[in-house]
């Protein structure tokens, strides 16, 4: 993709007269061949993420939500609100320079990730409101995602002209057709869905595999970029405030504990596949750097965050049972009590 001057300005940030002229003064220069191998590896995994996904989703069950939309309407609530703020103002208050803040700003206004199922799955959520929330912010961001960025990126100077519009609504629609391919066998053929999530899941282990090897091998002379300490906050941060508001948001709209737990997994895991396809695909290596690895950062600490919860989750419903058989024994203890005195 030719990068037009705004993007080429934004790229300037990674200029630096500290880094050795080996690394090209911060700036990536990735071989064509293994910069077309890194892009058509990234899209391979999201399309074999999205039609994993779409295996797993029933059309009855997406009829039966949208007819009762309460909890999908807070769900994209926090989706679409949560995470692009807590993104917005992270990079704010870190005082990010341009092309780590729209990194940051991509990952937090795309919508949930596949992963967020997984974690339901662990915290005890609602499946089946988990995965028509993931449907539905699929879709929505075709609309939100553009429209968020817009209006997040006039916040900074240099990026009001510097976000892909094109190419993120590209990727958005790459990912309904893999999704609405797996809707389409799960209902007619739903006896190789099976078949085909294993597939994918291997072949997504495999191929993630060779991602990350290619892509250090072309980011080696600057991969420590994306270990500064702004950018490792706010993949440690963002996950876990997504977690945190989109438990309390739910609770405050009195939704039941079993729905909170689902729309806080949802809000806090971001689809980092397709994040990682708008950064490596929309953006030239030149302008992007190192930064296109950011969502490998973010999903580790999400991951690592997600399953500390829940394993708080289930250490506190392992305790739960036992206090409340505790409270039990000691009111018969009183009861006893005051049958002797009497």
């Amino acid at each position: 993709m030719n990068v037009t001057q705004d993007y080429v300005e934004t790229g300037n940030v990674y200029h630096d007269g500290n880094i050795s002229s080996n690394s090209s003064m911060g700036i990536l220069n990735i071989s064509r061949p293994m910069n077309t191998a890194i892009n058509i590896i990234t899209i391979s995994i999201l399309f074999i993420t999205m039609i994993s996904l779409g295996c797993t989703m029933e059309i009855s069950k997406i009829k039966a939500h949208l007819l009762k939309p309460k909890g999908v309407a807070i769900a994209l609530l926090a989706q679409f609100c949560i995470m692009p703020l807590t993104a917005f103002s992270l990079a704010k208050f870190l005082k990010m320079d341009s092309i780590k803040a729209l990194t940051v700003l991509i990952c937090g206004c795309c919508p949930g990730g596949n992963l967020s199922n997984i974690f339901s799955l662990i915290v005890k959520g609602d499946m089946n409101l988990s995965i028509v929330m993931t449907t539905c912010s699929s879709i929505s961001a075709l609309g939100f995602m553009p429209l968020l960025l817009y209006i997040f990126s006039q916040g900074f100077t240099g990026l009001e002209n510097a976000v892909p519009y094109i190419g993120i609504i590209t990727a958005l629609v790459l990912t309904l057709v893999p999704s609405a391919i797996g809707i389409l066998i799960n209902h007619y053929k739903p006896n190789y869905s099976s078949t085909v999530k294993k597939a994918g899941l291997s072949m997504l282990i495999i191929s993630s595999i060779t991602l990350a090897i290619l892509s250090s091998l072309a980011v080696k002379d600057v991969l420590w970029m994306i270990f500064m300490s702004d950018v490792l906050s706010v993949a440690a941060l963002m996950p876990l405030i997504g977690f945190m508001l989109g438990y309390v948001m739910s609770v405050i709209c009195r939704l039941n504990p079993q729905c909170s737990r689902t729309i806080s997994m949802e809000t806090g895991c971001q689809n980092i596949q397709l994040c990682t396809a708008i950064l490596k695909v929309a953006f030239s290596p030149q302008v992007i750097g190192p930064m296109f690895l950011f969502p490998l950062l973010y999903i580790t600490f999400q991951c690592t965050e997600a399953l500390l919860l829940a394993l708080c989750f289930r250490c506190y419903q392992t305790v739960k049972p036992q206090a409340a058989d505790t409270r039990i024994q000691t009111f018969d203890e009183a009861q006893q009590e005051d049958v002797t005195v009497l």
